[in-house]
């Protein structure tokens, strides 16, 4: 058995308070989301996405994020595919960005839904022509016998849609996360981090607080 319990990184480099961090937490997320574009860090948009079915069974992805505002953080998937079973089965979803080399994660809780059809399409247009294939060839998250069989698929593809546009498929789409929560993790020396966690009150206000590490 391979001895972990050595393998540490010391963080501490920044501090996060209450009184620093916007009392808004889409701002706040702003904020440490062009910080860590700034940075450069890969696929800073990269969320792993939590969802959980009918059997009580937690699964988790990458996915990517790819429009957010005060209603909510969008992304795109096959609605036929696992996660799309089961948002439809429970719709309560978790997602955080992973941001380790700034010694920073956001933690968000919320409600996923479908995004409307014409902004899916929107979207589907601005992709690139062999990720919009992509969504036709995939049946995602089924059992296929080989990688052949999805490349022959893709050829066929390729060959029915090369005249004119590729049309958005009826099983593909956005969904919209509506925020309940969120938490901002900022690793701290001796392992004392800094966590400020925000959650709507009875009236809908944002609410901060200090959570022991």
């Amino acid at each position: 058995m391979p001895d972990l319990g050595n393998l540490r990184e010391e963080y501490g480099h920044d501090t996060l308070s209450k009184e620093s961090t916007h009392p808004n937490p889409v701002e706040q997320f702003r904020n440490w989301f062009d910080h860590a574009t700034e940075q450069k860090i890969p696929e800073p948009n990269a969320m792993s996405l939590a969802t959980v079915g009918i059997d009580y069974q937690p699964w988790q992805r990458t996915v990517l994020l790819k429009a957010y505002d005060e209603r909510g953080f969008v992304f795109y998937t096959n609605y036929e595919s696992r996660k799309g079973a089961q948002i439809a089965e429970n719709p309560k979803v978790s997602v955080i960005f992973p941001w380790i080399q700034l010694e920073r994660q956001v933690i968000m809780t919320g409600t996923a839904h479908k995004i409307g059809a014409a902004e899916s399409l929107k979207y589907f247009a601005s992709r690139p022509f062999g990720s919009q294939l992509g969504a036709w060839v995939s049946q995602q998250s089924s059992i296929v016998s080989s990688r052949s069989l999805l490349l022959a698929k893709l050829d066929e593809m390729k060959r029915k849609f090369k005249e004119g546009e590729v049309p958005l498929p009826s099983f593909w789409g956005g969904y919209r996360i509506e925020p309940s929560t969120f938490e901002f993790w900022l690793g701290g020396k001796n392992r004392i981090h800094d966590r400020i966690f925000y959650q709507r009150d009875a009236e809908g206000n944002w609410q901060r607080n200090r959570l022991a590490p």
